[in-house]
């Protein structure tokens, strides 16, 4: 009786999978982004497949379990083995970013500013459009950018800062980028940046100009392996592996090597997580996890990297949803905790930075100014400094991190 109920639920998971493919791939090379009932529907679903792989795993602990199958098996399942509990000693003080007054001390004129990271040095490179700005009229139903005509945007877009009073030390990147959107330095300096115009994502060794991968096709939106639609982030591991967020149109993950070639896409069967606009990501390579600010979906989820081995990839992801958590724009690793940062929603949801536990899935502490439209952050790697940047105003804030 028990090798039929788990076979039949074999059945019935592999149907499903099946169902969820038509339904979500639509063809090998497109992708719809569902609409408002068609979530609904995908959520039921994923919940009662949740049920299914939890029913089945129940049933092969009785089938199993013991050494000898059989009625061996159902002795030692009359209960479910209890899961240890999360450590939360770590919680107790988490650290809360200060405002650092009277930063940057030399006035700045800044387009909008979309991404900030750190250098090797310390210092914040922030990544901002010049006088473009994105709007309804940018881009068409098909994801196609509408004003190629006008040319790349003519100032330098790529700004570094000083860390101590936020004067400029250098400034790159005119001529280059139609519509900035992210940036990350990784630990070898070298610079990865998306466009979402271009529909792509380059990696710059340091010092160079032209560069050195380049992942999409250039102004060609798309859904197959190799083309992107309007990637907003990119996140990349010191094992030298890539995650792109890949984006306005996709709403998926996708992993490469270091060389650049795709290895995994997130998600994809049996994966059960729907994104909807994943707009930030970051690292928490101890934990191996990757969390992603699912921005329309509002909340953070955690789903395994797959850094060290590729066990647990495609298990549930830790999922951070609270009412007053909002649009997610970014977010950023500090130890085990995420700092992440909320945009315009509604009235009733202020606009603020969250303190996040993902082992826990729960938000632990609120902070921030009175911001307007956050759109990136970032903190020194040691630690001493965080920074947000903002959509209008176009501005940067320094925060110090106290317990």
């Amino acid at each position: 009786m028990i090798t039929r109920t788990v076979g039949v639920s074999r059945v019935i998971i592999a149907l499903a999978v099946l169902v969820l493919v038509v339904m979500l791939a639509g063809g090998t090379d497109s992708y719809t982004v569902p609409r408002d009932n068609d979530i609904l529907l995908a959520d039921g679903f994923f919940k009662r497949m949740r049920d299914l792989f939890a029913e089945r795993a129940y049933e092969d602990a009785f089938s199993v379990g013991g050494g000898g199958g059989g009625v061996g098996g159902m002795e030692m399942a009359d209960e479910a083995v209890p899961q240890a509990p999360v450590d939360t000693s770590h919680l107790d003080s988490p650290p809360k970013p200060k405002v650092v007054e009277g930063w940057p001390k030399v006035e700045h004129s800044f387009g909008q500013v979309t991404a900030v990271t750190i250098d090797l040095q310390g210092n914040p490179v922030i990544f901002h459009r010049g006088s473009r700005t994105w709007t309804a009229e940018s881009f068409n139903e098909s994801n196609h950018y509408q004003q190629i005509a006008e040319g790349p945007i003519v100032e330098t877009t790529i700004v570094t800062l000083a860390a101590a009073d936020g004067a400029v030390l250098e400034e790159r990147g005119a001529g280059i980028f139609y519509m900035p959107h992210g940036l990350t330095i990784d630990r070898g300096g070298n610079m990865w940046l998306t466009d979402v115009a271009l529909h792509q994502a380059f990696k710059f060794m340091p010092g160079r100009d032209y560069p050195s991968i380049t992942l999409g096709h250039r102004f060609e939106p798309g859904s197959s392996r190799s083309h992107l639609c309007k990637p907003t982030a990119v996140a990349v591991a010191s094992t030298g592996e890539i995650f792109v967020a890949d984006g306005y149109c996709n709403s998926r993950l996708l992993k490469y090597n270091a060389a650049g070639r795709l290895i995994r896409t997130i998600p994809q069967p049996p994966e059960f997580l729907s994104l909807q606009v994943p707009h930030g990501l970051t690292l928490l390579e101890h934990l191996d996890m990757v969390c992603v600010a699912d921005r329309e979906n509002m909340r953070v989820v955690c789903p395994r990297a797959g850094l060290q081995t590729s066990n647990g990839e495609g298990t549930q992801a830790a999922t951070i949803q609270e009412p007053d958590l909002g649009r997610v724009f970014a977010v950023a690793a500090y130890g085990d905790l995420v700092y992440a940062v909320n945009g315009p929603t509604s009235p009733m949801i202020p606009v603020r930075g969250f303190t996040i536990d993902p082992r826990s899935e729960t938000i632990i502490d609120h902070w921030g100014p009175q911001f307007e439209n956050p759109h990136a952050i970032t903190f020194c790697p040691n630690g001493s400094a965080m920074y947000v940047t903002e959509i209008g105003p176009n501005r940067v804030w320094k925060f110090s991190l106290t317990n």
